[in-house]
């Protein structure tokens, strides 16, 4: 009896070190996965700012996004119907699946996922004049434009 005490333990033990690593694994992968990418999007929406994953944000945010370039954060980022068209379809297909706000945001920076991660960022460090804001993901994120944002490779500015 003693012993099945113990293997009991043991099985234990090793399924929840097992499960816990599985799922800092998942999260940190979270960080990193492959996106689909389009070369009209890459374009249009990286000529301003880094072209964000359209996994960053639901369907939902994305639609409404689109249908307010013209008043895109304070510019105008006016497309013509077929290339707002594409760029909308592939953010659409590719949004994220994550659960979100009940109301459509915006900005990536707002979302509890965006919230949850940076969380340990002091205030100061976002008025960095090298960061200037959360949206700058590039400035601590090297591989931004290729949608990796893992930990590992953070490099905040001094």
């Amino acid at each position: 009896m003693l012993i099945n005490n113990k293997l009991r333990t043991l099985i234990a033990a090793t399924l929840l070190t097992g499960a816990i690593s599985a799922s800092a694994r998942a999260d940190d992968d979270e960080d990193h996965r492959p996106f689909a990418k389009n070369k009209v999007w890459q374009s249009e929406c990286g000529e301003c700012h880094v072209a964000y994953p359209p996994g960053m944000l639901p369907a939902a945010s994305w639609r409404v996004l689109m249908s307010g370039l013209n008043k895109h954060f304070g510019s105008d980022a006016s497309l013509d119907k077929a290339t707002a068209r594409e760029i909308s379809d592939f953010l659409e297909k590719n949004a994220g699946r994550r659960r979100h706000e009940s109301t459509p945001l915006l900005r990536i920076t707002e979302t509890r996922w965006f919230i949850h991660e940076h969380d340990e960022i002091a205030e100061r460090t976002w008025k960095n004049p090298r960061i200037k804001s959360p949206a700058n993901c590039a400035a601590c994120h090297p591989g931004a434009e290729s949608g990796n944002f893992n930990e590992h490779n953070i490099r905040i500015p001094k």
